[in-house]
């Protein structure tokens, strides 16, 4: 073995194999629109942290960092921003619709309708959000109007096939439309249109609180105001009606009551009231002669009453 002399270099002569870890390795070059993108989403990431004054950012970088980076101040800024559109569309759907329905009811949907806009927007598709959530709005504020109607969809469906083509068979012929008319236009045998025609008049609900008209006082009136139940007498005629009987009545007897309700509230001819109360006709109308002289003659002091 030969000696090695101090301060000689050492010269190995096997190259060991060194192992170089993936991330070691030598990268490809990314291509240009990578590292415009990579940049892009850094800068994004960088300016949500610093978001600032939002209202001095452009709407496109605001709305390039709510897609990479969701942010509640982002969205809240954007709701208040197209706020308006949800006034704009509620209002519009609220002149067509009766007066009962809430405004606040159709903004409260709306504002839903506008969230949900706002989380599924894309901008690369190249729409304005102003047209895409408009659509979103008022679909949203359909839904709550079906939830709120309590007559069902194929109800309504029915109803107004029913209506458009009685409306179109008026305004062909300049009459009203019949049942056999409708039912030959609508191809329908009588059992299917009867029943078309019972499902298409379901029964509303009014609300008596809704307002009639308007005034020029603070108070409008409202449905209970002027509503008038005509199936019910009124109580204050009923009992003016048996108190003016009974003192028609007073002091007479009970053949000459029986001429006087008879002929008068019942409405009885001369003849049937003598066949009911077995006299002749002409003895019922010499009584009455007699009965009318006397009330006559007891009533004059009363005459202011009456």
């Amino acid at each position: 073995m030969s000696e090695i002399k101090a301060g000689t270099p050492v010269v190995e002569d096997v190259n060991p194999t060194v192992e170089v870890s993936p991330s070691a390795k030598e990268k490809p070059a990314a291509k240009p629109r990578q590292q415009a993108s990579r940049m892009k989403r850094t800068s994004r990431k960088t300016s949500s942290r610093n978001l600032g004054c939002l209202d001095d950012m452009p709407i496109e970088e605001l709305w390039a960092i709510y897609r990479d980076e969701y942010s509640d101040e982002i969205r809240n800024y954007m709701i208040v921003k197209y706020r308006d559109v949800v006034r704009f569309t509620a209002e519009r759907m609220a002149m067509r619709l009766p007066s009962e329905v809430d405004f606040d009811d159709l903004m409260s949907a709306g504002l839903f309708g506008l969230m949900d806009a706002i989380n599924a927007y894309d901008p690369d598709r190249g729409v304005k959000f102003e047209t895409y959530c408009t659509q979103r709005i008022r679909g949203a504020i359909y839904d709550e109007l079906r939830s709120m109607d309590w007559v069902p969809r194929l109800v309504r469906a029915r109803t107004s096939k029913y209506e458009n083509t009685r409306k179109q068979i008026e305004m062909e012929s300049g009459n009203a439309a019949t049942d056999d008319e409708i039912a030959k236009r609508l191809q329908m045998n009588s059992e299917e249109y009867k029943k078309l025609k019972r499902d298409s008049r379901p029964v509303s609900q009014v609300s008596l609180n809704r307002k009639w008209f308007e005034t020029d006082s603070s108070k409008d009136v409202r449905e209970i105001d002027v509503i008038k139940d005509t199936r019910q007498q009124n109580p204050l005629h009923a009992v003016q009606s048996q108190d003016l009987q009974g003192l028609l009545t007073k002091g007479l007897s009970r053949a000459e009551r029986l001429i006087v309700i008879l002929y008068y509230y019942e409405e009885m001819t001369m003849k049937e009231i003598g066949i009911t109360l077995d006299l002749s006709e002409s003895r019922v109308s010499q009584m009455h002669s007699s009965i009318l002289a006397r009330l006559k003659a007891q009533m004059q002091h009363r005459e202011r009453e009456f």
